[in-house]
């Protein structure tokens, strides 16, 4: 299928609808007075959902996977060669290169979409998308800066769509036995939490290349930057290395931080931090830090006491917990949740197997019953859309996704400034570091 081009009237009328999904400031003048959305959230059960992709390639195609059990009713990517696959697997639907042009012209035809691009187009894409009504799956870190996350929370709200981030494992068992774990008092009172991952396996700590390079033909490098800076094209971007470039991505911290500290965040009632600090080597303007540990205070929550969360990336592991046997060794990736009667670990990224440690200990563990309901077969995608149909609430739906998206960024706010953050979460403000507040969000670039 061909690609409709842009004309004139249409680009002017995307790019309108574009700018108005930016113009946020809080969510803003136009969102206190906007009329409340009629509820969109339940399409008839016996329908199927009718599907719009915005992103074609990589984890696009696990999304689109997801969700083909619906009716895929538009494909869009800015690199044709990228999404080759999948327009040709999808060749009846119209096949587009921007968003805007896309969700215009199909307008009520689409029922909800997915958005799995780089981070930087998460926000503008899915606030568009929730203006007009649609249902959104996004996948993580569901924004790139605090202002974002917040600004996607409200809108939810506000527009009264049925929304998920793509941390899958939070639909998972495992997450489900951490928390009934733990709330049953399994390990005591839980005071520290370490976690820990092999990211980045890109590169990171480098500077920007001065070499400019000219676009694949299949690729609109304009569209792909979207509201990011201009710049040259240089293959150092992507199509995956884009992960750890500031203007692109949230480093291995924003990539994996909503995966695996979403059963800390979870089970622990985290909500906000009060202060954050990073100690790094390698960061700068351009790209996120070779290596950094990163370190979360927690206040007190209801008869939760204080708790301190620790991240380690770039092949920092924690120390090892002092009851974990001797010939045991910490993998690339995992986290260990500290009680004062014993030691919860899970060494997967998606806390598919956890244990209490030592395994002598699991052995003779007898397991509270399980309170929370299950997702069938773990899967965050038909969660997703039979919440659409009228079905339960996701379980990571932006009221939830947002803060924990915050949470994680806010570990990119101290690695950046190198300093400890004192967080005020009511006023969204660094209190001690001013400069900080420049970036808890960014300018959009109009394309």
């Amino acid at each position: 299928m061909t690609i409709p081009q842009v004309d004139r009237r249409t680009f002017l009328k995307t790019s309108a609808l574009g700018a108005a999904a930016l113009a946020l400031p809080g969510i803003a003048a136009e969102e206190a007075q906007a009329p409340a959305g009629k509820d969109k959230r339940f399409c008839p059960a016996d329908r199927k959902l009718n599907i719009a992709c915005v992103g074609c390639g990589g984890q696009a195609g696990s999304d689109i996977n997801g969700v083909s059990g619906e009716n895929i009713v538009a494909l869009c990517d800015v690199d044709m060669g990228r999404a080759k696959d999948m327009f040709n697997r999808f060749p009846n639907v119209p096949h587009y290169k921007d968003y805007r042009q896309m969700l215009n012209e199909m307008g009520d035809k689409i029922d909800a979409v997915t958005v799995t691009t780089p981070d930087h187009t998460h926000f503008p894409v899915a606030m568009m998308a929730m203006k007009m009504g649609k249902h959104v799956y996004v996948q993580k870190p569901l924004t790139q800066t605090v202002w974002e996350a917040r600004a996607m929370t409200e809108a939810a709200r506000r527009y009264k769509v049925v929304t998920q981030m793509g941390n899958q494992g939070h639909a998972g068992e495992g997450t489900r036995l951490v928390k009934e774990w733990i709330d049953a008092g399994a390990i005591g009172t839980v005071r520290e939490v370490h976690i820990w991952t092999n990211r980045p396996i890109w590169p990171q700590g480098v500077e920007r290349p001065l070499e400019e390079q000219t676009p694949p033909a299949t690729l609109d490098w304009n569209r792909w930057l979207g509201v990011a800076p201009e710049r040259p094209y240089n293959k150092a971007y992507m199509p995956f290395n884009w992960r750890g470039w500031w203007d692109f991505g949230a480093g291995a911290l924003g990539d994996m931080g909503c995966h695996l500290m979403d059963v800390s965040f979870w089970a622990l009632d985290l909500q906000a931090p009060t202060s954050i600090e990073a100690i790094s080597e390698g960061c700068n303007e351009e790209t996120a830090p070779k290596w950094c540990i990163v370190t979360y205070e927690f206040p007190a929550r209801g008869k939760r006491p204080p708790v301190t969360v620790k991240w380690y990336e770039g092949g920092k592991l924690p120390p090892r917990p002092k009851d974990l046997e001797p010939e045991r060794s910490l993998p690339g990736g995992g986290q260990y949740f500290v009680g004062d009667k014993g030691v919860i670990m899970d060494t997967t990224d998606y806390c598919r197997s956890p244990r209490i440690v030592p395994e002598s200990k699991m052995q003779s563990f007898q397991r509270p019953p399980k309170t929370i309901p299950r997702v069938p077969h773990g899967d965050s995608y038909k969660e997703w859309i039979a919440a659409c149909k009228g079905g339960p609430m996701c379980g990571s739906n932006f009221d939830y996704s947002g803060p924990l998206t915050e949470m994680v960024v806010l570990g990119n706010l101290a690695i950046r400034c190198g300093k400890k953050i004192e967080w005020d979460h009511a006023r969204m403000r660094c209190t001690n570091v001013p400069e900080a507040n420049r970036l808890l969000r960014r300018n959009y670039r109009v394309f």
